[in-house]
């Protein structure tokens, strides 16, 4: 099969689908691997590397969409590439289409069989290839909310760990997934109280267990979160639906009764987001915006920036998949790896997840009935 992987075109966007290495294991098992000049650049991966690693390197988006059989890609395809889609071409990204009509409209329009990393679920309910990335933005959540705290950016001025004599800040973390997991991580170690609200019994305990008591949690349910949002220094939604749009658990009128000062970082918020006030996505470049006296951080791509560390993580887990894609074809690899299956959003023509066509109301058509 012919891989294509194009440079990122969101904005500051400096991850790349697969590393030289990647590319590499794809050429050894025969196929041909075709990178768009400078896509690893960001991420500090030359175009001599991937040429080492036997892919051919291209100068024009354009070329590789063109040649390819399946396109590889970090994040969802923004309106200037819709123009490159083509019936029976594998999209194989982050796709995020419950918050995303659009490009799912286009996506069916063009034929495009489209697989999302984000719905790829094994047996057990975990997401292999969301992992990773929700791994980073745990973590560069509380790195991210520290920053903001300080006065200089609008903050309270708050230091998370406090010092001797001094109070810590209290860290919120709404969702006690991977991404809440790794953000109590990191508060927890710079000495920050931590609360985590998570409506899972039994994810509660195993925070427990694994913090030995070092951070508390509470149920889930409007009073609570209403009640710890108001205490907040710093406020961290970590909530996932796989496949759907994010619940918006926390609202307005919660917003309203936080700290002057206080920061919140919806790691939701390419999923639309689970916070009322988190309206719209920010960039890198303008990160946060103010809202009844509270800085809002909503980048939608975290991860991005620290891109080295983000492309290794993604191509580890990923790679796996694209070869299975490669070397199997569509119809056989989904048949016999029920996780691959489920990431499959789009195909000839239809929506073949349940959650995203609820989500952009549109009809829902089994991939079973398709294959």
């Amino acid at each position: 099969m012919i891989v294509g992987i194009p440079k990122e075109v969101k904005k500051q966007e400096n991850r790349v689908a697969m590393t030289p290495a990647g590319a590499g294991m794809l050429r050894q098992q025969g196929h041909e691997v075709i990178v768009q000049t400078g896509a690893g650049a960001g991420s500090g991966f030359t175009d001599e590397e991937y040429t080492a690693a036997g892919a051919v390197v291209v100068g024009q988006a354009e070329e590789v969409w063109r040649r390819a059989e399946m396109i590889v890609k970090v994040k969802e395809p923004i309106p200037e590439e819709f123009g490159f889609f083509r019936s029976g071409q594998i999209l194989f990204t982050y796709l995020h289409l419950a918050a995303a009509p659009q490009l799912a409209k286009a996506l069916a329009d063009a034929g495009v069989t489209a697989i999302a990393y984000e719905t790829i679920q094994l047996p057990n309910r975990t997401l292999p290839l969301l992992t990773p990335m929700s791994e980073v933005a745990g973590r560069m959540s509380v790195q991210e909310g520290a920053k903001y705290l300080e006065s200089f950016f609008g903050g309270r001025g708050v230091l998370l760990g406090g010092v001797p004599g001094v109070p810590p800040a209290e860290v919120i973390i709404i969702g006690g997934g991977i991404v809440g997991t790794n953000a109590a991580k990191m508060a927890l170690g710079l000495g920050a109280d931590v609360v985590v609200l998570e409506k899972s019994a039994e994810r509660m305990r195993y925070l427990d267990d694994v913090f030995q008591g070092r951070l508390r949690t509470l149920t889930s349910n409007p009073h609570n979160i209403a009640s710890a949002v108001r205490k907040a220094d710093l406020l961290i939604g970590a909530v996932l639906v796989p496949g759907a749009r994010a619940p918006r658990l926390v609202t307005e009128e919660m917003v309203k009764t936080m700290k002057k000062g206080a920061v919140i970082v919806d790691v939701a918020v390419d999923q639309g987001g689970s916070i009322e006030t988190v309206d719209h996505a920010t960039t890198h470049e303008n990160p946060v915006y103010e809202k009844h006296g509270v800085i809002h951080y909503a980048v939608a791509n975290m991860p991005g920036g620290v891109p080295r560390t983000s492309t290794l993580a993604l191509t580890n887990v990923t790679i796996d998949y694209v070869m299975q894609l490669a070397s199997k074809g569509f119809g056989p690899a989904v048949a016999k790896d029920a996780a691959l299956a489920l990431g499959v959003n789009v195909h000839k023509g239809a929506i073949t997840h349940p959650q995203v066509a609820e989500a952009i109301d549109l009809p829902f058509t089994a991939l079973e009935s398709l294959l």
